[in-house]
């Protein structure tokens, strides 16, 4: 169960949300020309910076515009990172064999690299980066005017931003594998959910289908076994009983999308079981459903949330944490309430992440969306964790298509 945190509510922190920036897919930003024309102005702005700084190479007209077109070229670096890197290379070619600042184009090219590397696979990315370092070196030694240190320092930076497209490329990869592995995991898990379901109402059904008999055979009983003194109150009370129990049977089945067949049935669970849960988490019971009679759906619903609350009590709360029960009847809701006072835990990292991604509460919404009813859960104001679930008492009106229509 993922239990968020008050620092969760705070929002991310800085290195939180520059880690979200880095691990996003380029193609999913909200406004990624915005993004790009802001990213060319910054290192158009650096660039410029640096080269002025330079007084002995200082860029003359000439070098400026290469400059400026450069920058500008990374506006397309999104959709069109090689064409962008081409264009790149074809200004700051000249512009370094000019004797211009080479340090004044470094924020440009490690910005195109980077978009190549972290956007392409790793052997388009050496092949690439091999060319356009071997440009920058035989570019800054043919005008003789910058040093070995120079040219070494340069060519270090363009291999970091190499690297860092790549770690970048490769996190992001895993991340979306993650994630995918994830979706796989709650599809998989609700599949179970809903499995379960389809076996407690297949016990359902079984016991309205033999209530029905035996109520049948009742009413056969009375007008076979005394018809010249026919007890009209009886039958009628019989076949009342029996529209009652197809009725709820319908409104019963029409809370799940399916009926699915299973080797095994357990009993149907219902509130009786409740103490026995409580006594075997050690948790403080409360029931009272003043005297209403509880659907034997919302029954098994309610008894399957306090189950799986318990466990993620004792999971996650500790052995040392007290989990208190409360099942009340108010109006048509019965309320399920499932507290513990443990320590709260931090959530999970992610979407992607597959280790504790809150299948539990997952579970437990089905159950309770089944039945039509309403599940929530999270930190309890006074401290540990709350599931609360609202399930309604009485069943969905029925309409009088055929069943097959809406199954």
């Amino acid at each position: 169960m993922n239990r968020p945190t008050g620092e969760a509510t705070r929002g991310p922190r800085p290195g939180e949300r520059l880690t979200h920036l880095l691990h996003r897919d380029p193609g999913l930003a909200a406004h990624p020309l915005r993004a790009d024309a802001a990213l060319a102005a910054g290192a158009a702005l650096l660039g410029a910076a640096i080269a002025y700084a330079d007084t002995a190479l200082r860029p003359d007209a000439t070098g400026w515009a290469l400059l400026t077109g450069a920058a500008l070229a990374l506006v397309g670096r999104r959709r069109h990172p090689m064409a962008v890197l081409a264009v790149i290379v074809a200004c700051i070619a000249p512009y370094q064999l000019l004797g211009n600042a080479h340090m004044g184009t470094m924020p440009i090219a490690m910005a195109a690299l980077y978009t190549v590397a972290a956007t392409g696979t790793v052997r388009r990315t050496a092949t690439v980066g091999a060319g356009v370092v071997a440009i920058a070196i035989a570019g800054m030694s043919v005008n003789g005017v910058h040093r070995a240190f120079d040219v070494f320092r340069t060519s270090g930076w363009l291999v970091a931003a190499l690297v860092l497209g790549v770690a970048v490329h490769n996190s992001r990869a895993y991340v979306a594998e993650q994630r995918a592995a994830a979706a796989r995991e709650s599809e998989r898990h609700l599949t179970e959910e809903r499995l379960r379901i389809a076996r407690d109402l297949h016990d359902l059904l079984a016991h309205s289908i033999t209530l029905i008999g035996v109520r049948t055979s009742v009413a056969a009983h009375v007008l076979t076994a005394s018809p010249d003194r026919l007890d009209r109150a009886a039958v009628a009370a019989a076949l009342d009983s029996i529209a009652d129990t197809c009725r709820e049977a319908r409104a019963e089945l029409r809370t799940t999308l399916t009926v699915l067949r299973a080797d095994e049935h357990g009993p149907l669970p219902d509130l009786t079981g409740l103490p026995d849960l409580a006594r075997s988490a050690k948790a403080e019971l409360s029931v009272d459903t003043h005297g209403v009679r509880v659907p034997p759906a919302v029954a098994a619903a309610a008894y399957r949330i306090v189950q799986e609350s318990l466990t993620n009590a004792v999971r996650h709360a500790g052995p040392d944490a007290t989990a208190r029960i409360r099942v009340e009847a108010a109006g048509r809701t019965l309320r399920v309430t499932v507290t513990d006072d443990g320590p709260v835990r931090a959530p999970a990292a992610g979407p992607g992440s597959a280790p504790d991604s809150g299948f539990g509460i997952l579970g437990m919404r089905e159950r309770a969306r089944s039945v039509g009813g309403t599940l929530e859960a999270g930190p309890h104001p006074g401290g540990g964790f709350q599931v609360t679930a609202h399930l309604p008492l009485v069943p969905r009106p029925v309409d009088d298509k055929p069943l097959e229509a809406t199954a």
